[in-house]
């Protein structure tokens, strides 16, 4: 098993400050936002260096109904070998849902949204994971990740989900600890317990991230501070197992170099506390089981419909609208949906920087009311294209300089104006053409 060391997410905003950061021997960096061709220049001069780079994926949705699109993942593959990887990471999440097995239309969440802990997600997932290992030219990580809200009946443990999904496959686990404390505060999990069933001895690294509470719902935002609780739950992993590795991960709001790393430090101190408790005789447990070829028996068509349809039906009550499903928590959802509205709103803000230049403060406003009952079935760039035509065909009386703006923007990434949908402008098109045919 690779000992990775000390770590922190590599961001392009505070790529000189980890470049100058003491004692980092390794990075994390989203493998969507890296391009194998044109690698930007300080993870280079980390690798020169012999910094380990770890290509992180958030969009393969291992966790959905369908198998792992090869276009995906043959991109993971291709960074892993581009930053000579020793392995790839991912997330046990779906983050998309609908297309022919649901005869709906394909949704996607914009966002990381958590699988049911039930056999038929099991054996969905199971079956998943090794599609993607044996694309793969590296070992794979997968991610536990926070919840807002839980499934209905679900009939495994978080822990003992995660313990059949290693002892099936093989893989190997990436073990959030932030999100452990999300699931406590949020669903009632108790960190230790999870912990106390977690095959450790599969664990491939750690992440330790902040967040914040409101109305006792904890966010799990990467934009703050990591809070005591989580560097306890870190202590605690640590006095079971010597992790092979811990990260740092931090997404915005992006502190001074000093306190990014003084929270760098206090990771490195929860984890000495914990190999104290530990003590000398233990460590890292033998390598993970890996089953042999066909060991992990298919998921049936009707398993995978089965769970498709029922993420189809959450994630249409959480981006279009649709009626709550039985069983969820309508306030928790209401709480979900508001999530994934702002992080798509942040999203597209950073992907098209100058749309909240162009729009200033009604930016926010402005996708958010586009963003209720529209979903994104495309990426982000599509959803920023399609937020464009949307506001120069329903907004007629804005600011002419603010038009002209995002007029000239949409024609530079698309094409010819979006034709109005306002019933005068239609019935003005249809006249035309009748007295052209003329």
């Amino acid at each position: 098993m690779t000992r990775l060391g000390t770590g922190i997410g590599w961001r392009p905003e505070i790529a000189d400050v980890v470049e100058r950061m003491p004692g980092i021997d390794w990075v994390e960096a989203v493998s969507e936002n890296l391009c194998p061709g044109h690698l930007p220049d300080s993870l280079l001069r980390l690798r020169e260096r012999g910094v380990t780079v770890v290509p992180h994926g958030v969009s393969l949705g291992l966790g959905g109904a369908g198998r792992p699109d090869p276009g995906r993942l043959a991109a993971l593959a291709e960074r892993a070998e581009v930053l000579a990887s020793p392995l790839v990471t991912e997330h046990i999440a779906f983050v998309r849902a609908g297309g022919a097995p649901t005869a709906s239309p394909v949704l996607e969440a914009g966002h990381l949204l958590p699988v049911p802990r039930t056999r038929d997600a099991l054996d969905v997932l199971c079956e998943n994971v090794r599609i993607a290992q044996d694309a793969l030219p590296v070992p794979l990580a997968v991610e536990n990740i926070a919840a807002l809200l839980a499934w209905p009946g679900e009939e495994l443990t978080e822990g003992q989900f995660l313990y059949e999904l290693a002892d099936r496959t093989g893989v190997r686990l990436l073990i959030d600890v932030a999100n452990l404390h999300t699931n406590h505060v949020n669903l009632g999990a108790d960190p230790a317990e999870a912990l106390a069933e977690l095959p450790l001895e599969a664990l491939a690294y750690v992440h330790v991230a902040g967040g914040f509470e409101r109305d006792g719902v904890w966010h799990d935002s990467h934009a703050h501070p990591v809070p005591r609780p989580v560097l306890d739950i870190l202590t605690d992993l640590a006095a079971r197992v010597a992790p092979p590795g811990v990260l740092l991960e931090r997404d915005e709001n992006f502190p001074e170099g000093d306190e990014l790393r003084a929270e760098v430090e206090a990771i490195r101190d929860a984890v000495e506390r914990g190999r104290t408790l530990r003590g000398p005789a233990s460590g890292v447990g033998a390598a993970p089981r890996t089953p042999g070829p066909g060991s992990v028996p298919a998921a049936g068509d009707a398993v995978r419909q089965r769970l498709g349809l029922a993420q189809a039906a959450l994630l249409s009550a959480l981006v279009a609208g649709a009626p709550v499903p039985e069983g969820f928590d309508p306030v928790r959802l209401g709480v979900q949906a508001r999530a994934l509205a702002g992080k798509r709103a942040d999203v597209v803000g950073k992907v098209a920087p100058e749309l909240p230049v162009i729009l200033g403060p009604r930016y926010r406003p402005a996708f958010l009311a586009y963003a209720r009952g529209r979903p994104m079935t495309g990426g982000y760039r599509r959803d920023a294209l399609d937020f464009v035509a949307h506001l120069l065909r329903t907004a007629p009386g804005d600011d002419p300089g603010v038009r002209r703006a995002l007029r000239a923007w949409w024609l530079e990434r698309s094409g010819p104006v979006p034709r109005s949908s306002r019933p005068g402008v239609r019935l003005a098109r249809a006249a035309r053409r009748v007295l052209l045919r003329r």
